[in-house]
């Protein structure tokens, strides 16, 4: 049962790093209606901005995650402002590749700053904590209470104040929300800040425990790629309850099974869950 117990805990941990980058893309997919390649590379540039303020400028650790989040948020406008925005009335496939050239672009400039090399994260919160005969490090916890807190205020903020409706009604209906008076620019880059936001947060409470290198939005992007796929395109319930589910699955596989195949256990779930149910968990008709 205490072995049992720490794959939970573990499979939270994962589940709530991979809901906060997958909402941030749900949110975004929603208002292009395309995947955002670069996403990824906002969950690097988190990690690094925070690094910088931590090692160079002696910022605590809190004061850096706040900052990380500013400054990635600022990213992530200037990328919807510069490149996706031009491209609004352009062929889908051509926001698909502006994207991969901003994760490469954004890549290639954390390797000139940084170099190539694995950077430890300094965290108050290195210490292990016991629940009976079960151990956590402290870490660890503060992922599962972030995450959950964030969630829980991302929700009530698309559904009890006017601003996050306007998001939701972008998502809906694009044109639809715009004969209403709603701003589509101003909604477009709102979204894309609290995605920037998300990713910031996400990396920073991540990278403690997982090192921060140029390339370590990789294997997350595409991990949320695929919870937002398994949850249903543009589905915020969707992305929470598939990110928990991959969290899971790759916490109890990697025990239960091998470590070997920790990493392909989401896209066998994803086989076998699309396979029944093409649209996705929480999605009516598929697209």
């Amino acid at each position: 049962m205490e072995l049992f117990l720490q794959q939970v805990l573990n499979g939270l941990t994962l589940g709530g790093v991979y809901c906060l980058v997958a909402l941030g893309l749900t949110l975004v997919y929603g208002i292009l209606h395309v995947p955002n390649f670069a996403h990824g590379a906002f969950y690097m540039a988190g990690a690094y901005a925070a690094f910088f303020l931590i090692e160079r400028l002696g910022f605590n650790y809190w004061l850096a995650m706040a900052g990380a989040a500013v400054a990635v948020a600022l990213l992530s406008v200037l990328a919807e402002r510069l490149v996706f925005h031009p491209l609004r009335n352009a062929p889908y496939l051509h926001h698909m590749i502006a994207s991969i050239g901003i994760l490469l672009f954004l890549e290639s400039g954390a390797q000139a700053l940084w170099g190539a090399d694995f950077h430890r994260m300094a965290t108050p919160y290195s210490q292990i904590l016991s629940f009976g005969d079960v151990t956590l490090p402290a870490q660890r916890l503060l992922i599962i209470v972030a995450a959950f807190v964030l969630v829980l205020l991302l929700q009530l903020f698309l559904k009890k104040t006017i601003t996050g409706a306007t998001i939701v009604a972008m998502a809906q209906n694009r044109d639809g929300a715009a004969l209403v008076g709603i701003d589509a620019n101003r909604v477009a880059m709102l979204t894309f800040a609290i995605a920037g936001v998300l990713a910031a947060m996400a990396a920073v409470l991540y990278a403690p425990i997982n090192l921060v290198y140029s390339s370590m939005g990789h294997l997350v992007i595409t991990k949320a790629f695929v919870i937002i796929v398994l949850g249903g395109m543009g589905s915020v319930p969707g992305a929470i309850a598939s990110g928990l589910i991959i969290g899971f699955a790759e916490s109890f596989g990697a025990f239960y099974i091998s470590t070997d195949y920790k990493d392909i256990i989401a896209f066998v779930l994803l086989v076998a869950i699309l396979s029944l149910r093409p649209e996705g968990l929480f999605r009516k008709g598929a697209y």
